[in-house]
């Protein structure tokens, strides 16, 4: 997704400031690994998305949508910020991975292998993620906050009347915005993943999700 890293990558570094002067360069490099990636024969993921037609009452489903979903994000957020600092509590950090690294055997132990890829569940991937980074192994919130959204997307749409994955898509994008900070690179992160007939619901979703 090309150009929502190079909006990603402008926005990011300040939340609130868009950084004009790095807009090129961010397009160029993002760009490059692009073309790289296609090279090297890493075709582009695309999902094919059934967006319900516009309408009153279909923009309503998917604020309440982004509404959640930053609750979602919010929860996300507390959880790996309060790992962070109970972790921190071992001043040793070797000691603190060995004790993270065994928090995640007994985690995997108890609940099965399915949370430590794509996962199948919310609030136990948030679990995994917070305390994997908390105790000092490299990573990110990234991947995780697209899995937790998209699943949580998929799991509350049918209470909403929208279909599921659209419900997906949306919860995707909006737990990522409400986390990241980054309305615009959500938005066309959505865009370039399932397509430009839902940017207005997936605008929606993510101005709620970051203004909330």
């Amino acid at each position: 997704t090309p150009l929502a890293a190079t909006v990603f990558a402008v926005m990011v570094i300040s939340i609130g400031v868009l950084y004009h002067v790095a807009l090129y360069p961010s397009l160029l490099a993002a760009l490059v690994a692009y073309g790289v990636s296609v090279r090297l024969g890493v075709e582009p993921t695309r999902f094919t998305v059934a967006v319900p037609d516009q309408s009153v009452g279909m923009f309503v489903r998917v604020a309440a949508l982004g509404v959640l979903c930053a609750l979602v994000s919010i929860l996300f957020c507390k959880l790996m910020h309060g790992a962070g600092h109970l972790m921190k509590r071992i001043k040793n950090p070797w000691l603190r991975v060995i004790c993270g690294g065994f928090a995640v055997i007994a985690l995997t132990w108890v609940f099965g292998t399915d949370y430590n890829g794509a996962g199948m569940d919310i609030l136990l991937k948030l679990v995994f993620t917070a305390v994997t980074l908390a105790a000092g192994f490299k990573g990110g919130e990234v991947v995780p906050s697209f899995f937790v959204g998209a699943t949580f997307g998929c799991a509350v749409s049918p209470l909403l009347g929208l279909p599921v994955g659209f419900g997906a898509a949306i919860g995707l994008a909006a737990v990522f915005c409400g986390v990241t900070n980054c309305p615009v690179a959500s938005t066309l992160l959505a865009v370039e993943l399932f397509g430009a007939e839902g940017m207005l619901y997936f605008a929606l979703a993510c101005c709620l999700s970051y203004m909330l």
